[in-house]
């Protein structure tokens, strides 16, 4: 049983990196084509678009993460009328959000213009903005739920294979099209018919594995606090939207290009991180539902010193690198000025403090702490909006920047005191000696690490920058943790040099 557990964790942990780093090799590629051949004003066109059709998962209500929660204990004792009661309740919400979607999208073609003032005419707008929803629209309609499922059932390396694929057919047809002269719908609209692939696939995949009774009948909700994930599903969506739907409404399509620039490389290396926990969570959940208290409170002290480590480690030199990376990918982009070095910073850090809340995050929902964790949730949101709104105004970027940052780092320091005092029942002491390192690393890295410099503006020197930039920081978290978290430390890198061994051996 332990070694089923370990092998699906590895399955689904690489297959997740491999499956984000195809996302982040799509979101870099394309979105640099679009600003060569189209200008920064489309690509913030597209931003904007794409983050106002975000909003329709507001509707979503948080039951996403409800019913992955609700799937792990069924799965786990193999109940499966319980598995088909909620995965008919699921889906029957989630066709709702579909429907909806559909009249949000006819609103959006007449009412975008009238909210975001752009240089683009009428039947430009409307007909982009049909060419994105395509690929929403079909997630909500059959593709989200079997997703659901097999990531709850720790299977989410069947739908992470075959989004790889899609992903690597898109920056093919994408590219190919973009260089062929084809208008900015056709491009989009093809992103949206290949995307369509992979609900498609999810969905006959489910069908052949699982006794999933789609005629089943209950009188009770299957799915338990179906309503009390709202808030947290409502500050993630603020998180994720407010930014560039504050620079679309208060400032210009420049700003939101600009925006999108730099969070496509933060949000890349968070989404990396996300994907390391994909796995976890599901784990972890199983654990949960042992009720192995012992268990879930070694299991977590593990996770959290080592996704702290590593966002320290990765989000430190992605500060040290973003700028220079910025500065070669939109070398050849010559309207408008994409160097914002205070904005990249604040951005850094703050997409670092969501990582940094992750190990306490993930606590909640495989407990399903919905209801008791609502407080926090919403006043994360409502610190990000004012905040963003506020501050907008007199610094622009860097404004929705300190917005994110105040709002993350409120939300962190909650969540930690909560799994402390609430779930694992330990001291906060270690949460703040954790902090202690953490800042203390940065602190000692940047200064070692600030006199480096792009030699040359190209990908070559860049990556040249990069490898010294890492090792510095390696040897400079690695010695403190030597000092601070000394066994732990110490069984890491005895864990990578037998893993190590065994690849030679095997090699």
């Amino acid at each position: 049983m332990a070694s089923q557990r370990k092998k699906k964790l590895a399955l689904n942990t690489v297959s997740s990196l491999i499956y984000q780093a195809a996302a982040i090799v799509c979101s870099f590629v394309i979105p640099r084509c679009i600003l060569v051949f189209y200008g920064s004003s489309v690509n913030g066109l597209i931003s904007s678009i794409n983050q106002f059709l975000q909003i329709i998962t507001f509707l979503e209500l948080g039951i996403g993460v409800v019913v992955q929660s609700s799937l792990y204990k069924p799965l786990y004792e193999k109940k499966y009328d319980t598995i088909s009661k909620i995965w008919v309740s699921a889906n029957k919400f989630f066709r709702r959000i579909a429907l909806i979607l559909f009249f949000y999208v006819v609103f959006l073609v007449f009412g975008f213009p009238l909210i975001v003032d752009t240089e683009f005419d009428f039947w430009y707008t409307a007909t982009l903005i049909i060419a994105i929803s395509i690929s929403t629209f079909a997630q909500y309609y059959f593709g989200i739920v079997n997703q659901l499922l097999l990531t709850a059932d720790q299977r989410g390396y069947i739908s992470f294979s075959i989004q790889i694929a899609v992903y690597a057919a898109n920056i093919a047809a994408c590219v190919g099209l973009i260089y062929a002269g084809a208008s900015i719908q056709i491009v989009k609209l093809t992103t949206s018919v290949l995307f369509l692939i992979r609900p498609v696939l999810l969905y006959l995949y489910v069908r052949k594995h699982y006794r999933i009774d789609h005629k089943i009948k209950y009188d009770e909700e299957p799915i338990k606090q179906k309503w009390n994930g709202v808030a947290q599903h409502i500050t993630s969506v603020v998180i994720d939207g407010t930014d560039t739907i504050v620079l679309s409404v208060l400032s210009t399509m420049e700003n939101v290009s600009i925006y999108s620039v730099y969070h496509l490389v933060i949000y890349g290396v968070k989404t990396l991180f996300m994907s390391m926990i994909n796995g976890v969570q599901a784990l972890l959940g199983e654990i949960v539902a042992k009720g192995d208290k012992e268990e879930i409170r070694k299991f977590f002290s593990r996770i959290e010193w080592l996704l702290h480590t590593l966002v320290v480690f990765v989000f430190g030199c992605t500060g040290m690198l973003v700028l220079p990376f910025v500065r070669i990918y939109t070398d050849s982009v010559n309207d408008v000025n994409y160097i914002v070095p205070l904005f990249a910073y604040l951005i850094t850090v703050a997409h670092g403090f969501h990582c940094l809340r992750l190990p306490y995050h993930i606590m909640i929902k495989a407990f399903g702490e919905y209801k008791n964790t609502q407080n926090n949730y919403i006043i994360a949101a409502v610190i990000n909006i004012v905040v963003s709104v506020v501050t907008v105004m007199f610094w622009g970027l860097v404004g929705v920047a300190i917005g994110t940052l105040v709002a993350m780092g409120f939300q962190t320091i909650w969540m930690a005191w909560y799994n402390a005092k609430h779930l694992i029942q330990i001291s906060m002491k270690s949460f703040f000696k954790q902090l202690f390192v953490d800042a203390l690393t940065v602190a000692i890295a940047v200064t070692a690490s600030s006199f480096l410099e792009l030699a040359k503006v190209n990908y070559f020197w860049w990556a040249v920058l990069a490898v010294e930039i890492a090792v510095i920081w390696l040897v400079i978290v690695t010695v403190i943790n030597l000092i601070f978290y000394k066994e732990r430390t110490l069984d890491l890198l005895n864990g990578a040099k037998s893993s190590l061994k065994k690849l030679h051996k095997a090699g």
